[in-house]
């Protein structure tokens, strides 16, 4: 079963790389651009096929090492 994850920063906390964009792509012309955020995602294999299952382990991977939940969160898809 394939799991996606994808990690952002909370509102409110500074998102220095989605500044950085947003300033770059200002300087590119597209003046209009604002709000920026920058996230990752991580995508993997589980041996793992109940659905319901895999969705709980990759949400405990979440909240032990994938997401610095303090000042992230995370979106999970499994399928």
């Amino acid at each position: 079963m394939r799991a996606k994850v994808h990690v952002f920063l909370k509102p409110g906390v500074l998102d220095v790389a989605g500044k950085a964009v947003e300033n770059a792509l200002h300087g590119l012309g597209w003046s209009d651009v604002s709000g920026v955020r920058v996230g990752r995602t991580v995508e993997f294999d589980l041996s793992q096929t109940d659905p319901l299952a895999a969705e709980a382990e990759v949400k405990a991977m979440c909240e032990k090492l994938l997401a610095n939940t303090v000042i992230e969160s995370y979106r999970v898809e499994v399928g």
